[in-house]
């Protein structure tokens, strides 16, 4: 998640230059949508068992014990890719394109294989180049069971129009760098052309497609994996809500911050979920950023690091379940003071549900080991 560029500029925009122009943006994508075809852009990672094994094989117990010294992702960290391994040079194409209809179609939230309560947050650890990089992410229930949602910025350089290395997901990784859920490599990158060409916030978010988990099992004084299963049979999968009119339902935000507030204090370091109580949502703009029809939540003092952690609605705490409304993208300081007071997410409309059914519809290895 990136800091607001200046202080100021938050703070002198007043609620209704915000809201005013975000209504226009979304007025005019919905006449378009129409007619306008699918802007999916799919981007290939591990495809194949030696890619995955290529991938598991950097992310060994002793470099996830270390991943605290790796840095929180922010859009404007990424560096110009090297020689790859574990992802693809480029994106390819869109695949077969999906139905408005059944895009604007939401997802009921799906509860793990064994037992009702979920661990659908955690963080996903990737690389741009020769640096490690990390944000907060969530599985979303999909048909082929293996979907993570999380901001476009920590799966996609669209800089350098390269996708991340080593991508893997790890639910509810614990504070020493145990993965009690597993580890899931990345199979393929979902996300919107204007994120991947322009870097449009309008839609920084991505679904990534992940193959079968696995765990580390120490033999004969080393390690090898193990092959757990699908990662909603496993964790669970928060559901989906489309074209929600901010100012009419509340979410609560979840995320790993860490990194400097604007006073340069560091209230989180990242360890653990950390959660914005159900706040109000409203429209927001950031022409800088190409943001037009952003969705804001106040209060939140998140800092980067939460970079792609769920929005959700209708939180339960006991199933730890809900359903994805965004996904945290910038942060903002309103009041100019010591501590970010907002943040905001892409909003999630039919478009994004076509990004969402690409992703949902892959195919992945029958196993990892």
């Amino acid at each position: 998640m990136i800091p607001r560029a200046r202080h100021f500029v938050a703070a002198a925009l007043s609620s209704a230059l915000l809201i005013v122009p975000a209504f226009t943006g979304i007025a005019a994508q919905a006449a378009h949508a129409a007619v306008a075809p699918s802007k999916v852009y799919a981007v290939p990672l591990a495809k194949t068992l030696a890619d995955v094994k290529r991938v598991a094989d950097y992310w060994r117990p002793d470099r996830l014990k270390k991943t605290d010294l790796s840095t929180p992702a922010t859009p404007g960290s990424g560096a110009a890719s090297t020689t790859s391994s574990g992802a693809a040079a480029g994106p390819a194409a869109a695949t077969t394109a999906v139905k408005r209809t059944t895009a604007a179609a939401g997802v009921d939230p799906a509860p793990p294989r064994k037992g009702n309560a979920a661990n659908t947050m955690g963080k996903v650890f990737f690389r741009f180049g020769d640096k490690e990089y990390w944000c907060s992410a969530a599985a979303v229930a999909a048909k082929n069971r293996s979907v993570v949602a999380t901001a476009g910025h920590c799966a996609y350089d669209s800089r350098t129009a390269k996708p991340a290395d080593y991508w893997i997901f790890v639910p509810t990784p614990d504070p020493n760098g145990e993965a009690p859920e597993g580890i899931y490599v990345g199979a393929s990158i979902s996300l919107h052309e204007d994120w991947s060409g322009k870097g449009d916030y309008d839609y920084d978010y991505a679904f990534v497609t992940v193959h079968r988990g696995f765990a580390w099992a120490a033999k004969d004084g080393g390690y090898v994996m193990q092959d757990i299963g699908r990662l909603q049979d496993n964790v669970g999968g928060l559901g989906l809500e489309l074209n929600k009119k901010p100012g009419t339902y509340t979410v609560t935000a979840f995320g790993y911050p860490a990194g400097q507030q604007p006073d340069g204090s560091h209230p989180y370091d990242g360890k653990t979920l950390q959660k914005c109580l159900p706040g109000n949502t409203r429209f927001t703009v950031a022409p800088g950023r190409d943001l037009q029809k952003g969705v804001e939540l106040t209060p939140c003092d998140f800092s980067p690091g939460a970079s792609g952690g769920p929005w959700v609605i209708g939180y339960d705490d006991n199933r730890r379940l809900g359903s994805l409304a965004g996904v945290n993208s910038l942060t903002w300081n309103r009041d100019a003071k010591g501590r970010y007071d907002s943040v905001s997410a892409p909003y999630f409309d039919t478009t994004t549900g076509e990004v969402y059914r690409r992703a949902a519809g892959l195919n992945t290895l029958p196993n990892v080991t």
